[in-house]
């Protein structure tokens, strides 16, 4: 029997799937983004954009779906768009096709205008951070300790199931990467 060749690694086909949706995080999202894209609006007209189904407000949900679920493609968000629906927007059927088009002429303009009138509120939630009240556990590990450093749980769940030490616990679902 023939030997197969040894594959390249580099050259296997990964198949990636979109992060499970998180409703507090969408909303948060969808409280913080709103008042910004509904202020871009007569803009969005001014430009002579008509407001049909692929408007400013799914465009914008459609792109933080892209980054924030780590959507693969836009076959894939075409398909959650049409089952579950983005953010805060409700299931709706649109062909792959008119997506993919509707992202090449979409002006980054809009984006970029949406994000500057979000600066000003993400930059006074940076600051209130620090007015926030820390939770006992981190009071207490600073008392102890001069700093705290956190690590992605997730990541280290898988890197334990390659130690020998610990192949023989129960594993968990891995939660993603953060």
């Amino acid at each position: 029997m023939p030997k197969r060749p040894k594959q390249n690694s580099d050259h296997a086909q990964w198949y990636n799937t979109p992060t499970i949706d998180n409703e507090a995080i969408a909303n948060h999202l969808e409280a913080l983004l709103n008042p910004a894209v509904f202020n871009k609006q007569k803009y969005y007209k001014q430009l002579g954009l008509r407001d049909k189904i692929l408007n400013l407000s799914l465009m914008i949900a459609a792109v933080l779906t892209l980054l924030w679920r780590q959507v693969p493609g836009v076959q894939e968000l075409n398909r959650l768009l049409a089952r579950v629906g983005l953010l805060w927007c409700h299931p709706t059927k649109v062909a792959q096709q008119s997506l993919s088009e509707r992202f090449l002429v979409f002006p980054a303009e809009l984006f970029e205008r949406v994000f500057k009138d979000l600066l000003p509120k993400l930059q006074f939630n940076w600051q209130q951070r620090l007015r926030r009240p820390l939770p006992d556990s981190v009071k207490f590990a600073l008392r102890n300790f001069e700093q705290i450093w956190i690590a992605d749980g997730s990541t280290l769940e898988a890197l334990f199931r390659k130690l020998k030490s610990l192949e023989d616990l129960k594993t968990k679902q891995l939660a993603g990467k953060i």
